[in-house]
């Protein structure tokens, strides 16, 4: 039996699997890059819902474990060397989940670092510019009447889906052939911008096909519908 005795988080969220990876998370973009990689690898996990409603991210026991106050964090009880590892970042985690279980990231070097390019490319441009966009476009910045930042963040987020719908032009997924951390990364970033941010029209999404053709594939994977609902909203 595995001991997480010495997390605090346990405390909030206690767990019935403590020998599992444990999850803590959110259904948004960057919350389901873990519960979908989770899915896709088989690893047995146990997720724990932070409620963003309740402030769960800002808590004591949350931030004893992500001091940065984001979502998702995970605990691994048999991390290297057999030791409990605890670790956030959605990009950190997703490096770590493929190459504890050597799926879903090339082998060949030059191939692994090409891949994570491709992760850095999401986390650094298409997260944060997509993010923007949705603030300025479907929450509290779309009540102002100056439009330019809200114009400044449509152009940047089509100058990125031109980048990867001309990437997607060489093969079924960023890299090629092989589905990898940098899909899983990237299409629920795409997803939530034309869906839950209600920004399609917007940016034009219809100009991108390789995209939308490759977003399709990626929503239809069994793993993906399963971690897009997990942890389960409540």
């Amino acid at each position: 039996m595995s001991d997480l005795s010495s997390f605090p988080i346990v405390q909030k969220w206690p767990a019935e699997h403590p020998e599992w990876i444990q999850l803590y998370s959110l259904p948004t973009p960057n919350g389901v890059k873990a519960s979908i990689m989770l899915e896709e690898t088989g690893l047995p996990y146990e997720p724990h819902l932070v409620n963003f409603q309740t402030d769960d991210q800002t808590t004591p026991e949350f931030m004893s474990l992500n001091p940065n106050n984001k979502i998702p964090a995970i605990i691994d009880p048999n991390g290297p060397n057999g030791e409990p590892l605890a670790l956030f970042e959605s990009g950190a985690i997703l490096i770590y989940l493929a190459e504890k279980t050597g799926q879903f990231i090339p082998q060949d070097p030059a191939r692994r670092y090409e891949t994570i390019q491709w992760l850095m490319f999401q986390m650094g441009g298409i997260g944060p510019m997509f993010g923007q966009l949705g603030f300025f476009h479907k929450f509290a910045g779309k009540d102002y009447e100056d439009k330019r930042p809200r114009d400044r963040y449509v152009a940047e987020s089509r100058r990125l889906l031109e980048v990867l719908n001309g990437r997607l032009t060489d093969g079924n997924w960023i890299m090629g052939d092989d589905y990898t951390i940098a899909d899983i990364a990237t299409f629920p970033w795409v997803r939530n911008l034309i869906g839950f941010y209600e920004a399609g029209d917007l940016v034009g999404i219809r100009d991108f096909p390789e995209v939308t053709r490759a977003l399709e594939a990626f929503v239809a994977r069994p793993a993906v519908v399963k971690g897009l609902d997990s942890p389960k909203r409540v």
